[in-house]
């Protein structure tokens, strides 16, 4: 487990999230998650913590609106989203490209977990997923 800091590019929204990046991260292939090239880490709500721009962050919610996509107003880059499942309850999904303190040979040794939500189907990964 380690505590990563975290911002959008032009630094204005900013967290710090606790992450042990060995359990895995997920790249989905549902429409806006394969657009917007999706890969994160999810953890419980305790784990993730807002420091700055509580007020330039956006939501976009789609579909079932169930979950939130947020991103900064003034640069336009997503730093996280939240959610539930039946598996993990109330989650932050924190993307990964968005940590200030994580390596690239970290980020190269976390395992990937491949979430087919194009087809609702959480639990099977897409037969493809090299494009994710």
């Amino acid at each position: 487990m380690k505590t990563y800091q975290g911002s959008c590019h032009c630094g204005t929204v900013k967290f710090e999230a606790d992450i042990d990046l060995a359990r895995g991260t997920i790249k989905c292939n549902c429409t806006v998650c394969t657009k917007m090239r999706f890969w994160a880490a999810q953890l419980s709500g305790d784990a993730f913590r807002l420091h700055g721009g509580q007020g330039a962050l956006r939501e976009y919610r789609y579909g079932s609106r169930r979950d939130a996509h947020y991103f900064c107003g003034h640069c336009g880059i997503h730093t996280f989203s939240t959610g539930e499942s039946a598996l993990l309850g109330a989650f932050y999904a924190v993307i990964l490209a968005c940590l200030d303190n994580a390596s690239p040979e970290e980020l190269a040794a976390a395992p990937v977990r491949y979430l087919d939500g194009r087809n609702d189907n959480w639990i099977t990964p897409p037969a493809m997923v090299r494009h994710l």
